[in-house]
């Protein structure tokens, strides 16, 4: 039998190919103008996932395009083999939308059993079109067309540098907004986390806001190293945009490319057709976000019923904490928000609605803005001002629940001595700069040619670095523990150190991992590339070519690389810092492992990469502890008889630390 590794790379090359067309098809008509009475083909299968026209947009944030996935999602589940999948794939071939043949596809491979020893390539290598400007892909056409016999290879490089000019502010963070591995995250991230497929996860909503919330904790701390403020929320939707973007990409490799945003453009109510949405406008968004403070500060929802339902994180499992309530209402999943009808579709409109303000009415045709799109969205300034709005509503709830007590984060028993950070035999010193990637866009791309057309993509990385954890345990036996580092610049835009409450949103999660502390003295080590956020494994279509089939010998262990492909990327690990140095602070926190873990169910899937972000396949989120921990609730009045002004008033607390480091920016290669 055919390997299923190569039949799947094969499929995931399928959407860019016109189907062969028998006799008896029905004729390949291209048409230009108004189609002629009674020349309508007749009725097929499958008319959802048919009605999103090839070569156009496939959003998810639009409620009739997550029908047609699910849709196209529960005709390929119905598989039971690869060989069985490839069947329906040839027949969907050239039918379907590019982008959502293969949501559906990974979707697929992902969530089957049998399927989970596959592997997924990267989606740069599928859509080289959706990171990569049009101008680079014309320039590796052209390439390709030049190059001669002795050429095994063709290279075109391409730096972040293509947006705008520096005559913007927010160039300054293009390297970061456009970073393939963030862009990738984000797509892969709404692939294991869909919304109305019915996917039922552990924890889901809350960890909508969780991933949201630190991305924006990133992106602030990367701003700062470039003399930018934080990033302000997108609250008021009746005065204009003030950044436009210009993506310079095209659509599912079609040529049409994506809608772009002039600066100072105004959303405006949202009249177009082509997705079957009624017209609606920001008083729309309006009356959602009214429904929802006013369910925070009650303290309870409405649900369907008309019954109410407690708005707490003062709970205990199987019952919903709040904040999962909540996200699963903010982000409006109909199958798991308590009153979609009520509540609406806030988190998922905005997005359409921002990516409609060029053009509301589809009077020009032109198509959508990249906010449309899970893989193109974090490229526009303005996905990050719509989700620190969406984060302040997490922020209102989070504001209401008591804080912490000096019990809950306190562990009398484990002295954290001393924290570092060591790389490259420096100590409290970590150093960033630029490294490249290459990806084979002929994969995802006809350049005619029979060698590979490789582009080569720039972008941040840091040298590896090591955490050095010492801790006394003093108890007489040994105790597990949970360790939890997090990161946050010590100064803000002024150059002022922080209070507790300015800081607690910069807070961002490096790792967190279980330890088994001995008695006495115990020196803890932890490589950066271990970390529960990261990803480090992002595989090409080459890299999986050259890999054996599952049970051969040298096969990889990792049977799960496709739900733990969903994490951050791992050379953005660390914000950037500046040339001349910036300061941070590191925090560790040890915690009592038998309050953290979770009960698994039996033959639950272990995955132990990006846990952080993306929970376990198959199994309940690896923490008990609210998303977060401790800095998402407001700080505790009294402790100690102190009040806690600033995050290092926390070290009062014996298993507790925290280390000022320094990231320098080198602006040069990065080697690792």
């Amino acid at each position: 039998m055919e390997n299923e590794q190569k039949q799947v790379l094969d499929m995931l090359q399928r959407p860019f190919r016109l189907p062969t067309r028998k006799e008896e098809d029905h004729p390949i008509v291209f048409e230009v103008g108004t189609r002629v009475a009674g020349s309508q083909p007749p009725p097929q299968p499958l008319a959802l996932a048919r009605s999103i026209p090839r070569g156009t947009v496939f959003s998810i944030f639009v409620k009739s395009h997550r029908l047609a996935a699910k849709e196209l999602c529960d005709y390929f589940m119905e598989t039971s083999s690869v060989t069985e999948l490839k069947q329906r794939v040839d027949e969907m071939q050239g039918l379907v939308n590019e982008s959502l043949f293969i949501f559906a596809l990974s979707f697929v491979i992902i969530r089957k059993p049998e399927m989970r020893h596959l592997r997924l390539p990267s989606i740069v290598e599928i859509f080289p079109s959706m990171f990569v400007p049009v101008t680079t892909v014309s320039e590796m056409e052209h390439e390709a067309k030049k190059s001669t016999p002795d050429q095994e290879i063709i290279v075109t490089e391409y730096g972040p540098e293509f947006s705008s000019t520096h005559l913007k502010p927010e160039h300054r963070v293009a390297y970061w907004r456009e970073d393939f591995g963030i862009n990738s995250h984000h797509w892969h991230w709404h692939l294991v986390y869909p919304v109305d497929l019915g996917v039922s996860r552990d924890r889901k909503g809350e960890l909508f806001f969780y991933m949201h919330q630190q991305m924006l904790a990133r992106y602030d701390m990367d701003r700062l190293s470039v003399g930018l403020n934080r990033v302000q929320k997108l609250s008021n939707w009746r005065i204009p945009i003030p950044d436009g973007y210009f993506p310079k990409l095209t659509i599912n490799n079609s040529g049409q490319t994506w809608g772009s945003r002039q600066d100072n453009t105004l959303i405006q109510e949202y009249k177009r057709e082509e997705f079957g949405l009624l017209p609606f406008d920001v008083s729309t968004l309006e009356l959602w976000h009214r429904r929802i403070m006013d369910a925070i500060h009650q303290g309870y929802l409405i649900n369907r019923d008309d019954n109410l339902t407690r708005l707490t994180d003062n709970v205990k499992p199987p019952e919903k904490r709040g904040i999962d309530l909540l996200g699963d209402i903010v982000e409006a999943d109909s199958y798991f928000s308590l009153n979609s009808l009520f509540y609406g579709d806030l988190h998922n409109m905005g997005h359409v609605i921002i990516s409609a303000a060029h053009d509301p009415d589809n009077a020009h045709r032109e198509n959508l803005g990249v906010m449309s799109q899970t893989a193109t969205a974090m490229r526009d300034p303005v996905f990050y001002r719509w989700h620190k709005y969406i984060d302040d509503i997490f922020q209102e709830y989070k504001l209401t629940q008591p804080p912490y007590t000096a019990e809950e984060l306190s562990l009398s028993s484990v002295e954290v001595v001393s924290v570092a950070v060591e790389s490259r035999g420096q100590k409290n010193q970590l150093i960033t700069g630029w490294s490249t990637r290459d990806f084979e866009a002929s994969r995802g791309l006809d350049f005619n040619a029979d060698k590979p057309v490789i582009v080569r993509l720039t972008h941040l990385n840091h040298h590896p670095f090591v955490y050095s954890i010492k801790v006394v345990n003093s108890g007489s036996v040994s105790k597990e523990v949970t360790v939890r580092i997090f990161m946050a610049p010590k100064l803000n835009e002024r150059g002022v150190e922080m209070n507790f409450m300015e800081q607690r949103l910069f807070w961002a999660e490096m790792d967190r991992f279980t330890h088994d502390l001995k008695p006495g003295p115990n020196h803890i080590l932890r490589s950066s590339t271990s970390s529960s956020i990261t990803n480090s494994n992002d595989f090409t279509f080459r890299d999986l070519e050259k890999q054996p089939n599952p049970g051969e010998p040298d096969a990889p262990e990792n049977t799960l690389f496709n739900f733990c492909g969903c994490g951050w990327p791992q050379h953005m690990l660390l914000p950037r810092g500046k040339q001349e140095g910036m300061s941070f602070e590191l925090f560790v926190m040890v915690t009592d492992w038998s309050q953290d873990k979770v009960a698994q169910p039996d033959g639950a899937c272990s995955c132990s990469a990006a846990a952080s972000f993306c929970g376990i396949l198959d199994a309940l989120y690896p923490d008990a502890q609210p998303m977060g921990f401790p800095f998402d609730r407001r700080p505790l009045p009294m402790l100690l008889n102190r009040h806690v002004e600033r995050t290092s008033d926390l070290t009062r607390l014996s298993n507790i630390a925290m280390q000022d480091i320094t990231i320098t920016f080198t602006n040069a290669k990065i080697t690792q």
